[in-house]
């Protein structure tokens, strides 16, 4: 498949990951607790114990690690910890504990990355492409304008739907009305081509 040039790529303003960031470490202040618990309750030194010893270590080490970024202002991703807590759930699983708490803890060590991924949106001749999930791809037919203003992205969609968006980085008047005359002529190409 041919990869598609774009001509233009506009970065939204990132949202807040506070939820998402606090779902993160309550995940693994539990994983932390419960196998601390289980290592202190065993008691003497094993694999198992071992094992659990190094999984809250790490974790333990990874939030300290997000912490710092956070401090910096940075955008963190609590995967690797949640990996670990993962990786001590299916061995609790093995002794008996419930299925569904690894599936889970999978499952938001995966979807933590799509959730905080740069939301963007790209402008071809072909149309437009919003890299959600599932990405969403849009043929200039669809749309009746696309407008840059006061670094507001407007989206104007035939069927009445309205995207409006607040863009990452300041762009100059010079930027939008370069941006700007691309959406027209890609309207009004579009517009001339199902007048013809």
């Amino acid at each position: 498949m041919p990869v598609k040039l774009q001509d233009y790529i506009i970065e939204l303003r990132k949202p807040s990951y506070l939820i998402a960031d606090l779902v993160s470490r309550l995940m693994l202040m539990i994983a932390i607790a419960f196998f601390g618990y289980a290592v202190i309750y065993v008691g003497n030194v094993n694999w198992y114990t071992v094992t659990m010893s190094v999984l809250v270590i790490g974790m333990i080490a990874w939030w300290i690690r997000c912490t710092i970024r956070i401090n910096r202002g940075e955008i963190v991703f609590y995967r690797f910890g949640l990996l670990l807590a993962t990786i001590g759930w299916v061995i609790a699983y093995r002794y008996g504990g419930p299925l569904w708490v690894p599936v889970l803890y999978g499952i938001v060590t995966i979807a933590e990355k799509q959730v905080k991924f740069p939301q963007e949106i790209a402008f071809n001749e072909e149309g437009i492409v919003i890299n959600t999930f599932p990405k969403k791809e849009y043929a200039w037919s669809a749309l009746s304008n696309v407008v840059l203003k006061d670094n507001i992205l407007t989206i104007d969609f035939k069927n009445n739907k309205l995207i409006q968006k607040e863009i990452e980085s300041d762009a100059s008047p010079d930027e939008e009305k370069e941006f700007n005359a691309f959406c027209t002529t890609m309207l009004n190409k579009e517009r001339a081509t199902q007048n013809a």
